[in-house]
């Protein structure tokens, strides 16, 4: 796993185990403040992510 990856990973475990069970507009606004800039991540993938927290999961996979 290279560097980038793993901070984004890690960032999503973070986000995912503090913003658990919230509204996806409330998790999408702490991913968009929170996640390191990585090529290729848009907006699409990370609203899905954002529902996936939303409903209690971590999409880490950590």
């Amino acid at each position: 796993m290279h560097h980038s990856e793993k901070a984004l990973f890690l960032a999503v475990h973070g986000i995912a185990g503090r913003f658990a069970g919230q509204p996806v507009p409330v998790v999408m606004e702490a991913l968009l403040r929170g996640l390191p800039k990585a090529p290729g991540l848009e907006v699409t993938e990370i609203r899905k992510i954002a529902e996936e927290i939303s409903v209690g999961r971590d999409p880490s996979g950590m």
